[in-house]
Formats: C-alpha cells, structure tokens, sequence
C-alpha cells in the first residue's frame, strides 16, 4: 500500500490557486517532498463536515485501491476510478466547475496520488494540480465521468478512458457537452476497437479536429436531438449520497437516472463522424502505439 505521508483532513475543502503556484516545488513535482500541509490549511476553506459527500476517507480509500491494482500501469486506473470518483464525489455542474476544490484534493489531500498517476519523464507538470478541467488530475476524471456516461451507465466511461486521447484532446471541446455527440464518438471508437484498427490515439484525434471543425457549420444539436434531462433525478442521487454506502470496488456504480441518449441520434452522428474520420487527414506519432493506454503530458 503507497500511504501518505503527510497528514490528511477529514473533509475536503477550497483552495486557492494561487497558493498552489507559490507553494509548488520541483522536490513536490518529483514526489521527493511532500506539500506544506499545515500552511496549506491555514489559507483553505473547509465544506461542510455534516455533509457526507465532502469526507475525504472514502476518496482517499478509492485512490489507495487505485494505486495497488494499477501500480504497475497507473495510466490505466482511470478507467476503474473515473466512475467511481463520480459516483463518491456527488454535486452539480455548478458545484464540480470548483477549480479550488481540486486544488484542495490533488494538493492537500492525495498529492502521493497525483505523483504516482502522473509523473512523466521524472516530473509532475503543475497543472496536473491546478489546471483545467481536462488537464487537472482529479477535475478530468470527474468530467469525463460526466461527460461520457449514458444516464446511470457508466460503462461508456470505461471505453472513454481506453484511449488517453479522448481525456486529452476530445474532452477539450465544447461540443462534446451535447450527449448525443459524446455517445457518437465513442461508438466510432468502439467501432474502431472492434476492427482492430491500429494507432487509436491518432484515429481520436483526427476525429476530434475534424467533428470540431465540422461543428462551426453543422448544428450537431439539431440533426441529432438530445432527450430532456431530468434534472429532479440528479438532484435525487446528490441527495442520497448523505446515505449512501462506499462505490463497489468489483462492480460499477450508477450514475444519476437523468435519461438515456436518444439511439437514433447516437447513430445519426457515429455514422456521419465514421464518414468524416475516413476523410480526414491522420497525423502518425513516431513515439509510440496509440493502441496502448498511455498517458500523453
């Protein structure tokens, strides 16, 4: 078991980016030192400790759980994390758009996890700390989570996370928050898992430009139709988390019952985007497969 060396508060809470860049060093970016966890907490705001989705025991169970099944391939844990930091960590939107809350979990309390996940070439790139939403360490696994599930269905999370290049490149786009486009991407790569197609990562992001720039003309919205949400239904799920047992190891947790993705505008989509991705132009990386599960800093 990797276990933290250094001390860890009960629930999570709000920290300033600010105050991650002044404290962040090259020993922190190696993993040779830890965070001045003290003088952390004296400029953080802590949540609400009668909330049960804030105590940190939970998270910090899951990533411990994370780093020992996949310490050998740690690129490979957030396909098994994602959906269950998002089924453990149950807010709004609104409430995960937080960057200081992130800064406060990858900072204060698992920066052994952001090392072990993410360091590259001897160091840790600091906006795996503080950073964007498809950057940060925990922020991207949550969206993701969000992004790509189907309803309560988790599982197109898992193929989301096969190939990095979905976290890296396709979540960065503002399309992908409508559902239908998102279900439509991973059917095309799940297509492309089936025929054994080589240098996946290639594939995602030729894909990506190309529905991206598509998007400036064509209304994905309007040729493919999203169901209404039933926002009632996530804010049920968030409510239950005051009663809810710890995720399932073993077996994927449900998501939020907001409604399924339409089929029919799944396949609208996956068939116009499996046209555009046999016409665009592929960009081949000599570094690497992109048939691996890497992680790309």
């Amino acid at each position: 078991m990797m276990a933290a060396a250094h001390e860890i508060p009960k629930v999570l809470g709000q920290l300033p980016s600010a105050v991650v860049t002044k404290h962040l060093s090259r020993g922190i970016q190696t993993g040779d030192e830890a965070p001045p966890t003290a003088t952390l907490l004296k400029s953080a705001v802590q949540k609400d400790e009668t909330d049960a989705r804030w105590r940190v025991g939970p998270v910090r169970d899951l990533l411990v759980e994370a780093m020992e099944r996949f310490d050998e391939r740690p690129a490979t844990a957030d396909g098994w994390l994602a959906p269950r930091l998002h089924a453990t960590l149950r807010m709004s939107r609104s409430e995960a758009a937080d960057d200081e809350m992130w800064n406060h979990l990858a900072f204060i309390v698992a920066p052994d996890y952001v090392v072990w996940r993410h360091k590259n070439a001897g160091l840790v790139q600091s906006a795996r700390f503080t950073g964007p939403h498809y950057t940060q360490a925990f922020s991207r696994l949550w969206w993701a989570a969000e992004l790509f599930r189907n309803s309560d269905d988790y599982r197109p999370v898992e193929l989301a996370c096969t190939v990095q290049d979905v976290l890296n490149t396709t979540m960065r786009l503002d399309i992908i928050d409508h559902r239908p486009t998102a279900q439509a991407v991973l059917r095309v790569l799940r297509n492309l898992i089936t025929e054994d197609t080589p240098r996946l990562g290639d594939q995602v992001n030729a894909l990506s430009s190309a529905i991206n720039a598509a998007g400036s003309t064509l209304v994905y919205d309007v040729l493919a139709p999203d169901a209404p949400i039933d926002d009632e239904a996530t804010i049920e799920w968030i409510t239950d988390s005051q009663i809810m047992a710890p995720v399932l190891w073993e077996i994927l947790p449900d998501g939020p019952s907001d409604g399924r993705v339409p089929e029919t505008s799944i396949e609208t989509l996956a068939s116009m985007f499996g046209q555009m991705l046999a016409d665009a132009p592929k960009r081949k990386r000599s570094r690497h497969s992109s048939n691996e599960n890497i992680d790309t800093v």
